[in-house]
């Protein structure tokens, strides 16, 4: 398979490389910027294309490698091409590959490729992508030559459905994402106790780290703590008050209502870490908390 790739940012060196790495038939690199093009042909020893045309000729699969707001126009410039038996690909993490949804239309077979990872370097990602999962979903007919290209890198491939698409990245988005926030209301705190910001988030990186390193290792029931798994009823009537009753705390009533959906979520842990405990008074307060605020 002669794979060339349209955009030539982060995730499409990041790819390139690590597919080159593993044997795999780069073509080369089209990309608006040619300078950008030239940086990645250059760093995987491949080619550099003046044209969508020209990568086509040369490529029997294309990778989209572009801002997910530029995938639709890439393709409405692509349809006019010669398309016929050729593997279509986007990298969205959550755009489906209904994105070429007319693609029947001209002979092409087209398929959404998301790493599950977060890709920071044009230069260094590539190294760290053989421990992420690859999902993978599209047309049927070579879905499965599609996967084989990652499985022979020795990646781990899921192959998903595009309905589930964007729950699938909301997912992603809930762990990456959405912790910076959770670590930034940690910091918050913290400061509201006389921390400054900058010793706020030195102190609280290990425990971060350790937990987050504790959950991608035993996962979230062997590796819950605290006072909700303990049914500490008192500590966490405290943090409840504590919550309240600072006038200093930035975006209080939003941190209330986390701290609350959080623990209710931490009791269903907690009741399959320990089937025999008793948790209906932590739920108790959570819903009392709640109904006092219309959760």
């Amino acid at each position: 398979m002669k794979i060339g790739f349209i955009g030539a940012g982060k995730v499409g060196f990041s790819l390139g490389k690590y597919l080159k790495e593993h044997g795999v038939n780069i073509t080369g690199y089209y990309s608006k910027s040619q300078n950008s093009a030239k940086m990645a042909a250059d760093f995987t020893d491949t080619k550099t294309y003046d044209s969508i045309k020209n990568l086509l000729k040369d490529s029997d699969t294309v990778f989209i490698t572009v801002p997910d707001g530029v995938i639709g126009e890439i393709w409405e410039n692509m349809k006019n091409l010669d398309i016929k038996n050729k593997n279509i690909c986007h990298c969205s993490g959550s755009i489906s590959s209904a994105a070429f949804f007319d693609a029947y239309k001209y002979g092409a077979c087209v398929y959404s490729v998301h790493p599950l990872y977060a890709i920071s370097s044009k230069f260094n990602s590539y190294k760290e992508l053989s421990n992420a999962y690859f999902t993978v979903e599209g047309s049927k007919e070579h879905i499965n030559d599609i996967v084989e290209i990652f499985k022979n890198t020795g990646s781990k491939v899921i192959v998903t459905s595009p309905e589930n698409k964007s729950l699938y990245h909301c997912g992603a988005v809930v762990v990456s994402n959405l912790v910076t926030g959770l670590y930034s209301l940690g910091v918050d705190i913290l400061e509201s106790c006389g921390f400054d910001k900058e010793t706020a988030q030195k102190a609280l990186s290990n425990l971060f780290i350790g937990n987050a390193k504790s959950l991608t290792e035993k996962g979230p029931v062997d590796s819950l703590t605290g006072p909700i798994e303990r049914c500490d009823i008192s500590t966490i009537e405290k943090h409840i008050c504590s919550i309240k009753n600072r006038s200093d705390l930035k975006s209080k009533e939003n941190l209330l209502m986390i701290y609350l959906l959080l623990s209710e979520k931490l009791v269903g842990i907690g009741e399959e870490k320990h089937p025999n405990r008793d948790y209906s008074k932590v739920m108790e307060v959570i819903n009392n908390e709640k109904h006092s605020i219309n959760l």
